[in-house]
């Protein structure tokens, strides 16, 4: 009796916790049209936030698309099919690893940086004086962080296949000697930019909304006090690439599954 009371309390727990950030997102929406009269917060944000990811998503980029350049092309030449590297390296980048990689490593480094300069105004009981104010502190504060993580994931996402791809063709061309007008010609030929680009880009804006609202929420339900802080930062970067991974295979299943 005593596990199933314990099963049973923790299960109400989760629950009350989904519920919770349920009800905080839906706050933070109400709260979008109210941050777009301040629209230079949003620009700033924007700013800010890819600039924290740009230096690690470029240098992840270039050596994924090294990576995948040599293992797809001693995978390929077994077949006698390597004409079409460009073609695999390129459905590989735009459809899955430039969302995702970019998603977990904004997580990482965007995402553990916006919880902890939440909850550190929520140490400094900053937010609470905006409310003593009669400030919105989810209008002013959240809300343009979190369309501005939504608008920099797209935007770093084509950022990091665009970078893996011509890594890719650095060692294809240049070390492997593979010809550099096949190279572009298949991948040209063989990529539709709406099925495969543009589904790239609604997981990668859909992997935006994810990681930003994780790490506001974590940063705004923090406890306040040092250990909770460090404590939420490690919380944003577990759950955001759980959501991402599972999310990722949602919609990849929606996507490219269908003719």
């Amino acid at each position: 009796m005593n596990l199933l009371a314990e099963l049973g309390a923790r299960t109400l727990r989760v629950l009350h916790g989904f519920g919770h950030a349920a009800l905080f997102f839906l706050d933070l929406l109400r709260a979008l049209p109210g941050s777009l009269r301040r629209f230079y917060l949003v620009v700033h944000q924007i700013h800010a936030i890819g600039n924290r990811s740009l230096l690690i998503i470029v240098a992840s980029g270039v050596a994924v698309g090294f990576v995948l350049a040599l293992q797809m092309y001693y995978a390929l030449v077994t077949y006698g099919a390597a004409e079409s590297l460009g073609l695999i390296v390129n459905l590989s980048l735009v459809r899955e690893l430039g969302p995702v990689v970019t998603a977990l490593l904004f997580a990482g480094r965007a995402g553990t940086s916006l919880t902890a300069e939440i909850g550190l105004m929520k140490a400094g009981e900053q937010l609470a004086a905006m409310e003593l104010m009669a400030v919105d502190p989810r209008q002013r504060v959240l809300a343009p962080r979190f369309l501005g993580g939504i608008v920099a994931m797209p935007l770093l996402a084509a950022m990091f296949s665009a970078v893996g791809i011509l890594g890719a063709w650095v060692v294809a061309v240049g070390l492997i000697g593979v010809d550099a007008g096949n190279f572009w010609s298949v991948m040209q030929n063989g990529v539709d930019w709406w099925r495969d680009v543009g589904n790239g880009i609604v997981k990668a804006a859909v992997f935006g909304v994810i990681c930003t609202a994780v790490a506001l929420y974590q940063g705004y339900e923090t406890e306040a006090t040092p250990e909770g802080v460090a404590y939420a930062t490690t919380r944003t970067v577990v759950i955001s690439s759980l959501a991402v991974l599972g999310t990722d295979f949602v919609l990849t299943a929606l996507m490219f599954t269908t003719p």
